[in-house]
């Protein structure tokens, strides 16, 4: 019989620590050091994932190439921000419909309404709608299925307010953005989707729900989907979003945002 106490296991090396906490997190954590700056690899990376987060803010959709990926009909329109400049320095502009867009969405205006209205919007990355847009909204258009689905909107230079005018000229009962987030040094290419019951221009994000991060390292397409399905069916149940539509609303009265005065929100990509 062995006697001898149990081997402890050798101690891991601070080295050998900070790469088990580095695997956990996208987070920069525990970099090498040169004199006084960081190690060039870790600089590089930096610099790299800065590029690229300033390029999908940048840089604009193809929307064609968008139009072709997506298989249904669908309408291209703009803000009243010219271009992506433009767009960066004036939320506001963002917000609202150039002339001609509104004039043409009217054309496709319908009584009765649409039950859902599907906006695709490069917002903030352009990097998360050419990843992500088209896969996302066809798992969508899957938990939509049996409802009035107007044809599908493709924004430019837009901001997550711009789904409220589009909504109102269109006459749909529920209007889903998936635009992109506003990316990080860790994530070029999120994906947000906002959802407002009855929109019309000055609704607030407290009027809203919101699904964000979607992408590779977060919130896959297939569980944003089930998200996405289950909250557009408790909205018609109860005819509202935003505060009053939770994962937990069970039966909850139908109340709305609008009838309580005093309330401001601001927008995250708004």
């Amino acid at each position: 019989m062995n006697n001898d106490p149990p081997r402890k296991p050798p101690a891991e090396t601070a080295a050998q620590l900070w790469a088990r906490f580095r695997a956990a997190t996208p987070a920069r954590i525990g970099l090498g050091r040169s004199g006084d700056a960081v190690c060039t690899g870790a600089l590089l990376d930096y610099q790299l994932a800065h590029a690229q987060a300033r390029d999908a803010i940048s840089r604009g959709v193809d929307f064609a190439a968008l139009a072709a990926r997506i298989g249904r009909p669908t309408r291209h329109v703009h803000s009243q921000a010219a271009d992506r400049p433009m767009f960066i320095r004036r939320p506001d502009l963002g917000r609202r419909l150039a002339a001609p867009s509104r004039a043409q969405l009217a054309a496709d205006r319908s009584d009765p309404p649409w039950d859902v209205a599907f906006i695709l919007a490069d917002g903030l990355s352009s990097a998360a709608i050419e990843d992500y847009a088209a896969a996302m909204l066809n798992a969508a258009l899957l938990q939509a299925e049996g409802l009035r689905v107007a044809p599908i909107i493709l924004a430019e230079q837009a901001r997550v307010a711009l789904s409220d005018e589009i909504g109102a000229i269109l006459n749909a009962r529920l209007a889903v953005m998936l635009i992109g987030e506003r990316p990080g040094l860790s994530v070029r290419n999120s994906l947000g989707i906002y959802m407002t019951f009855d929109p019309v221009p000055g609704r607030t994000d407290g009027e809203r729900n919101c699904i964000s991060n979607i992408h590779a390292d977060g919130l896959s397409i297939a569980r944003a989907a089930e998200k996405l399905g289950w909250l557009m069916a408790e909205s018609r149940r109860l005819q509202a979003t935003g505060f009053f539509l939770k994962e937990d609303a069970g039966s909850k009265p139908p109340a709305r945002i609008a009838d309580k005065p005093g309330l401001v929100f601001s927008e995250t990509n708004g």
